[in-house]
């Protein structure tokens, strides 16, 4: 049925659907584009002190170049890739994942692969740790090793820190002392224990916890 159409003359001319597709249609068709389209939705985020941003409808984080923290981008994302843009010069393109609080890194976009020392890195949240309990310090220092890269463990450790303020040193400390009998080395971690009050329990006194070696870190003997 198809071809007979396409074989007929068209009404007021001499020459059929078929000829004109062969004499001027034929040599302007492309090729096909090798994906699917896809439909891309757009947000703008700030880039975190991490260098990642965060894709709230996943709640998965990306990393973008260590050159743009702080700065406003674009993030378009589609079914299957995430891309962020910086006064509309594309700055990252990662693979889009659906797992909640997790991090999709580039190693090239950290700051540490530069030997450069961002506002964050992780000794400035050790010395914190430190000022609280070294048992806070030593939990915190599991989180980085915990991380495949430094960057992806300031957010926890920046969460992990404000319970200081918010239920004290003590109440934090034990905290970190009954995460770290779990085994368990991040902010949920934390955040569950003292909701639910578990830091509060009887425990016993226990020594210090070792420091462990680290690339990443430096130790106190550096900060004398």
């Amino acid at each position: 049925m198809l071809d007979k159409k396409n074989e007929s003359v068209f009404k007021g001319s001499s020459y059929p659907r078929r000829q004109q597709f062969e004499e001027m249609e034929r040599s302007t068709l492309q090729l096909l584009p090798e994906k699917r389209f896809e439909l891309r939705h757009s947000t703008v985020v700030t880039v975190m002190k991490n260098g990642h941003v965060c894709l709230s409808s996943d709640k998965h984080y990306y990393s973008v170049p260590y050159g743009y923290i702080s700065k406003k981008v674009r993030v378009l994302y589609s079914k299957s890739a995430v891309e962020v843009y910086y006064k509309y010069e594309r700055i990252a393109l990662h693979k889009r994942l659906r797992s909640p609080h997790n991090y999709t890194t580039d190693p090239l976009h950290l700051a540490t692969q530069h030997q450069i020392m961002s506002e964050l890195n992780p000794d400035y949240f050790l010395q914190q740790a430190r000022a609280i309990g070294t048992d806070v310090e030593y939990y915190l220092s599991q989180v980085f090793l915990k991380k495949q890269h430094p960057e992806q463990a300031y957010k926890s450790c920046q969460g992990i820190l404000s319970y200081a303020k918010r239920v004290g040193h003590e109440r934090l400390i034990n905290a970190c002392k009954r995460a770290h009998g779990y085994g368990l080395y991040h902010f949920k971690a934390i955040e569950n224990i003292i909701n639910k009050g578990l830091d509060l329990y009887d425990t016993t006194p226990e020594p210090p916890l070792p420091m462990p070696e680290h690339e990443n870190i430096r130790g106190e003997k550096y900060y004398k």
